[in-house]
């Protein structure tokens, strides 16, 4: 859930070929070296000798690719579009090479990158995903994934049902999810080595607060595992936010602590109002404590001190206040002590 954590995984935790999905880093990092703003199609790429023959071959072996000719040219937009929607392995090869000046030096670029984002389970060998060494988990793929989404021209691409380009035509997104659910993108793979596979993002509003969810599925191997690992998402997505509530970070009013003084005067330390949070039964936030030296009246109100708490990366800081006055010491207490 995004800003707030993880609601858990299942099975192995080992890298596991991840096939399409590696176009995701593919697209990332070409939209981190070459940024497109709002309306903007970018410069002109030139299909090369190798996108063609890369066309050429994926055609003879049945391989996700898209129709480009020699002569032919894309604008930056529409061989994202080409390499996000109907998964072109060729359009991977245009954008590597147009990007590093060859797709050696492009892998070297997706595992430099892959390191800077925290993927430690990640490693690429190919930028199409064609080949079984570029492997992942659920995990890595998940970071990966709020990254590209954090890209604008991205997350646009993704949530595409079907684009239309010059020469291949109308082309139709894999992911039939998309609108399902919530599922807003982000993208599926499927061959031999890798089974099914799905990366995807999903919205929904809770107690009028939209909340966003990044999920993987990875490894679903059946006679269809495209609709298995899309069905499979949908299910995560539906009861990841059937479990989802918003409460207040602290209970309002309950006793959260006492001061107490030296003759025995004590008084109870509530939480008057707190802030809300979405999350699930079970959710834990770390907290800590901060209190300055204490005034020397305590009145109803007095702020005491403030809780720090930890949630998804941020802070959220609950005042703690005095719920009655601290009552002095009497004067025997007073000439007892020195």
């Amino acid at each position: 859930m995004e800003g707030v954590g993880s609601l858990g995984r299942v099975g192995s935790t080992q890298p596991v070929p991840i096939a399409s999905i590696t176009k995701v880093m593919t697209a990332y990092i070409v939209l981190k070296d070459h940024p497109l703003g709002p309306g903007v199609t970018g410069p002109a790429i030139p299909v090369t000798a190798d996108t063609l023959a890369a066309y050429q071959t994926g055609l003879a072996t049945q391989q996700s690719v898209v129709k480009v000719i020699a002569g032919e040219s894309l604008t930056e937009i529409e061989a994202l579009e080409g390499l996000l929607i109907p998964s072109g392995n060729d359009l991977a090869t245009l954008l590597a090479e147009w990007d590093a000046g060859s797709t050696t030096a492009f892998i070297a670029k997706m595992n430099s990158t892959a390191q800077t984002l925290g993927l430690t389970s990640t490693h690429f060998t190919d930028v199409s995903g064609l080949d079984s060494g570029s492997v992942s988990t659920a995990t890595d793929l998940i970071r990966l994934g709020e990254a590209a989404m954090d890209e604008p021209t991205f997350s646009q691409i993704v949530s595409m049902g079907e684009v239309t380009l010059p020469v291949a035509g109308l082309l139709i997104n894999f992911d039939y999810a998309l609108g399902h659910d919530g599922i807003v993108g982000i993208k599926t793979g499927t061959d031999a080595a890798a089974g099914g596979c799905f990366l995807f993002e999903a919205e929904r509003t809770i107690d009028s607060k939209q909340v966003t969810v990044v999920g993987a599925v990875l490894g679903q191997r059946t006679s269809s595992p495209i609709t298995a690992v899309l069905d499979s998402a949908e299910a995560l997505a539906n009861a990841a936010f059937a479990g989802m509530t918003t409460v207040p970070a602290v209970a309002p009013e309950q006793v959260d602590g006492r001061i107490v003084a030296p003759w025995g005067s004590t008084v109870a330390v509530k939480v008057p109002q707190s802030p809300t949070v979405t999350g699930w039964p079970g959710l834990s936030m770390p907290a800590r404590l901060r209190v300055g030296r204490l005034p020397s009246v305590v009145t109803p109100g007095t702020r005491i001190g403030v809780l720090d708490l930890s949630l998804g990366g941020r802070h959220i800081d609950v005042v703690l206040r005095a719920s009655g006055r601290l009552s002095g010491p009497s004067v025997i207490w007073r000439l007892t002590r020195r």
